[in-house]
């Protein structure tokens, strides 16, 4: 397994080795990744009432139909030019980058479930066969959870993916599944990488916690993530609640052509962890962003609000601040410096599901 240490050259280190260095990390402490904070310190009591309104209070979670979506194509991704950004959104976090001809994948999640027993694609299908993917440069995961680190999708990108680049202690998980450990690298908050002399990538705070059990909570680390090239840089936030660090990266990093940034998923019991929308427009002002993504919504069922209210509160917060907002379907490429930037889709479903249920309605003979 490859190490950064800022600005240096990674280097292989033995197990002895990793182990001393996550416990020499300033996140580290009392045998487990804090943070600055204790992030999430929900209650039973919370938790036993969340899990009640998640599983009894129908507030419109998830859609009444299908969600437009549309094939990818893949000449946006494969594109070799030197002088284009593009993104891919393929659902929740789950993106294809193209940045000056490098092929970059962020949290990629293949399977119609995020786990077992987890929720469902609201289309059900991937808007792209995943086996069509060809010579990735760079697969980057912001953290261990479900929803975000997929098993099967590492084991099929292995063989065609030169790095997988990973929060401290997250590579453990990824040897485990058959990555070559020299492919592997791993970061600390702070640290970069350089994939060569023109793509550098850059692991940054976030607030969250991580674990994919009862026995393994904040094992290992997340992390938001710079990506820079001489022409272009952009911001992806894996998952966060909104906190002063995004200003400190705004300052050192800024400013970005395009900032990924989730918006969905939100509860005020989980507040610290996830965003509001509001929250993700002022970590794009924070961060110094031109074109606002929002990601991690419009995918899987995982909080308690309707399906669409992200993008409804996020638009409007955005459009009082004067922030260009990307909203594509799942499946839709955009292309940063154009005027194609996606619709307000979310609103002709929803109109559109609306008439679908009124013509539904039986009709009463009034003979």
């Amino acid at each position: 397994m490859m190490f950064a240490h800022s600005s240096t050259t990674a280097i292989g280190l033995s197990n002895s080795q990793i182990t001393d260095r996550i416990k020499l990390s300033p996140q580290y402490q009392n045998g487990k990744f804090n943070g600055d904070i204790e992030a999430l310190t929900m209650t039973i009591k919370d938790g036993i009432f969340s899990t009640w309104q998640f599983l009894f209070k129908k507030n419109n979670q998830t859609p009444k139909g299908p969600l437009p979506t549309q094939h990818v194509e893949l000449s946006y991704f494969n594109t070799t030019r030197k002088d284009l950004l593009n993104s891919t959104w393929l659902g929740h976090s789950s993106l294809m980058i193209n940045i000056n001809g490098y092929k970059i994948l962020t949290d990629p999640v293949f399977t119609k479930k995020v786990s077992i027993v987890g929720p469902a694609r609201f289309n059900g299908e991937l808007p792209l066969n995943p086996k069509d993917l060809t010579d990735i440069d760079v697969v980057i995961i912001s953290h261990d959870h479900y929803d975000h680190l997929n098993k099967y999708s590492i084991k099929l990108l292995t063989p065609i993916t030169q790095r997988f680049i990973v929060p401290l202690a997250v590579g453990k998980r990824l040897a485990a599944w058959g990555v070559p450990e020299n492919k592997i690298i791993e970061l600390d908050w702070w640290e970069d990488f350089s994939f060569d002399d023109r793509l550098n990538i850059t692991a940054t705070p976030a607030q969250h916690f991580s674990g994919r059990g009862m026995g393994d909570r904040n094992k290992s680390l997340w992390a938001s993530w710079v990506i820079t090239t001489p022409e272009f840089n952009i911001f992806f936030s894996g998952d966060s609640g909104y906190f002063n660090e995004f200003k400190t990266i705004g300052k050192k990093f800024g400013p970005f052509d395009m900032t990924f940034i989730e918006c969905g998923a939100y509860n005020e019991l989980w507040r610290p962890v996830h965003m509001f929308p509001e929250e993700t427009v002022q970590a794009h002002l924070d961060l110094r962003g031109k074109l606002l993504h929002p990601i991690h919504w419009g995918t899987f069922n995982l909080a308690l609000h309707p399906w669409y209210e992200p993008m409804q509160r996020l638009t409007k917060a955005a459009q009082s601040s004067h922030i260009p907002v990307a909203t594509p379907i799942s499946g839709q490429s955009i292309q940063c410096g154009t005027d194609n930037i996606g619709s307000s889709w979310w609103e002709t479903t929803l109109n559109n599901q609306k008439i679908t249920q009124t013509n539904r309605r039986p009709t009463h003979d009034t003979r």
